[in-house]
């Protein structure tokens, strides 16, 4: 199947939002109860995985088999504001949505540094809130036959894609909310959660200073960990001294599941490798895997009771 050119150009992820959804009504915050300024909701937010060709497959055949879901039949487009081509593949998982690529040509830049791609009601409000919250626009706004898109980049160099839609669509509700994960310096951590809070409309849930570092890596020492919560979804922002042991770090998203070491089972007898095993953390049991094709993710539970 070969998709008219550009018509993923909201990095995909408004293929199968496009597809037979209804429309939907202006989203409410969770936070206030008021209208949202540009955020949609989590379920349309999706994880941007990049992967060869000969892993695209086996990566989302993993993923669903880990999580459960779809995916949508896989299709060449450009999802790039300049000449490229890309096979791409939507995956509509229970925790989070992604939108996978295995690119043919070359990677435009600045594209494949951005982590997620939220879905805004209004492109140039979400523009203007960005700037106005102390964003940079570093892909500034196109047009595809579906909507416009761009990337932002919050400070401590966090990219983000923003995408609209000209016609409003719906999604259920995600069983699990996945989790952002930001890893940032002290000089950067304050700066980012006002810009990003200012721009989401979002809340600072907990900020521990002495959180129980063992989760990520670093055993019988301390960190600084800060959740925030907005109606794009959760973020936790790790606040580090970059002295930090392999993989963590390198995972961008964290997946709640109801038991992790049902899905660690599920991953691994799907070809999924566990590179940092079950730990008990104060409030969450965690893990970080690695899925065919390279891409990291750390997955969690609520604390169990054992």
């Amino acid at each position: 199947m070969t998709l008219p050119s550009k018509f993923c150009a909201v990095f995909g992820i408004g293929l199968f939002l496009a597809l037979g959804h209804l429309t939907s009504a202006p989203q409410v915050s969770a936070q206030s109860g008021q209208p949202a300024s540009v955020a949609v909701g989590p379920q349309y937010d999706s994880t941007h995985v990049y992967v060869a060709h000969a892993d695209l497959e086996k990566f989302v055949n993993s993923f669903i088999a880990t999580f459960g879901g779809t995916a949508t039949k896989a299709g060449v487009t450009n999802v790039a504001p300049v000449p490229s081509s890309t096979e791409f593949q939507a995956v509509i998982s229970p925790v989070g949505l992604l939108s996978v690529f295995a690119f043919q040509t070359p990677i435009p830049y600045p594209l494949g540094a951005e982590r997620d791609g939220y879905m805004v009601s209004d492109m140039d409000q979400a523009i203007a809130a960005a700037r106005a919250a102390g964003a940079a626009v570093i892909v500034e706004p196109f047009s595809d036959p579906i909507g416009k898109d761009a990337v932002i980049q919050f400070p401590g160099g966090v990219n983000l894609q923003l995408y609209s839609h000209f016609a409003p669509t719906k999604r259920p509700p995600l069983e699990f909310i996945f989790e952002n994960r930001v890893y940032l310096s002290r000089d950067d951590a304050d700066n980012f959660v006002r810009s990003f809070n200012g721009f989401s409309g979002g809340k600072v849930i907990s900020d521990d200073k002495q959180a129980d570092a063992g989760e990520i890596g670093r055993k019988g020492e301390t960190y600084r960990r800060i959740r925030l919560e907005s109606l794009f979804g959760n973020a936790l922002v790790l606040v580090t001294d970059g002295h930090l042991p392999y993989p963590f770090g390198r995972e961008v998203t964290g997946y709640e599941v109801k038991e992790l070491g049902a899905t660690l089972a599920k991953a691994e007898a799907a070809g999924a490798k566990v590179l940092s095993g079950h730990y008990a953390a104060t409030d969450r049991d965690t893990a970080i895997v690695e899925f065919p094709g390279g891409y990291i993710a750390e997955i969690h539970s609520a604390k169990s009771s054992k």
